[in-house]
């Protein structure tokens, strides 16, 4: 019996996940900063492991004032410990039509890619003891389990997971969690900022994907080529395709510097990827951003 479609698709995240080490080898020699591992974020809280020294707030108890550092200047200091905890990862991958596309048989489907990275993203969390969750899915899971079944239900695309056009609504993350979106982002630059918003008033942090085909990026069409638009856009028809690349490379360039100032206000990061790139090549700029501490 030929193996099932979420398995082939398993199979595949794990190959990409399993590529990752060797990029975070490369990535330290570029960028010193990027952190090996993802852990739990520090935040101020319950524990015994020293975090930081803070400027004393009116409403601190006195109890917490650390004498001896204020003793050194003329102001109060509140000693903070940490509290590691693991981090909530939600996870989203675009199903509309339009990520359906692929310009040949040897690439994937935007689709097939998005849930790809999303599965590989996945299991690297969880081996770094993350929780991981599908947005409009199952509960946040630790476990190998909870990810097949994730796999299982963007095959089989259960519930709310891409029902509904655009990034979805913040109902349904938890404050302070980590949001990470695969997709290609083609609706108008104000409507995707009007929802990374409401996610960022809840103090997500985000980072999106943004997912193309080769084609979609270079515009190679020449001559006379009728264009069908997969979300009910209807047909047109252009005389010379090659015409409109110019035009089309800054209409495109101008939208993705709009989401990326859009992602940069909110504190979110943003990422092109293409499907003729390696799979394993857009995780190294998530794995270190999910990384970082607050």
């Amino acid at each position: 019996m030929p193996p099932s479609a979420e398995t082939l698709l398993l199979h595949r995240a794990e190959a990409a996940a399993d590529r990752l080490p060797p990029l975070l080898v490369a990535a330290e020699r570029v960028a010193a900063a990027i952190q090996i591992g993802i852990h739990g974020r520090k935040r101020a809280g319950p524990g015994e492991t020293f975090w930081q020294f803070r400027p004393y707030r009116e409403g601190d108890p006195a109890s917490k004032v650390d004498w001896r550092r204020s003793a050194k200047g003329d102001r109060l200091y509140i000693r903070e410990r940490e509290w590691e905890a693991a981090q909530t990862v939600w996870l989203w991958r675009d199903a509309s039509p339009s990520m359906d596309y692929r310009s040949h048989k040897n690439l994937t489907t935007k689709r097939e890619r998005a849930e790809i990275l999303l599965l590989a993203l996945a299991i690297v969390l969880v081996r770094a003891g993350e929780r991981v969750a599908l947005l409009g899915g199952e509960p946040p899971t630790t476990t190998r389990a909870g990810i097949d079944r994730m796999a299982i239900a963007l095959a089989h695309n259960h519930g709310a997971l891409g029902s509904t056009p655009g990034l979805p609504s913040a109902e349904g993350t938890v404050r302070y969690a980590r949001f990470v979106a695969f997709g290609d982002f083609l609706d108008p630059v104000e409507e995707t900022a009007t929802r990374l918003r409401a996610h960022a008033s809840r103090g997500v942090k985000g980072h999106l994907v943004q997912v193309f085909d080769p084609a979609e990026e270079t515009l190679p069409f020449a001559g006379r080529v009728r264009f069908e638009g997969p979300e009910s856009e209807g047909e047109t028809l252009i005389e010379r395709a090659d015409s409109l690349r110019d035009a089309y490379s800054e209409k495109l360039a101008a939208h993705r510097a709009g989401l990326a100032q859009t992602c940069s206000r909110l504190d979110f990061t943003f990422d092109t990827h293409r499907t003729d790139q390696p799979a394993s090549s857009a995780l190294l700029p998530l794995f270190a951003a999910i990384g970082e501490r607050d």
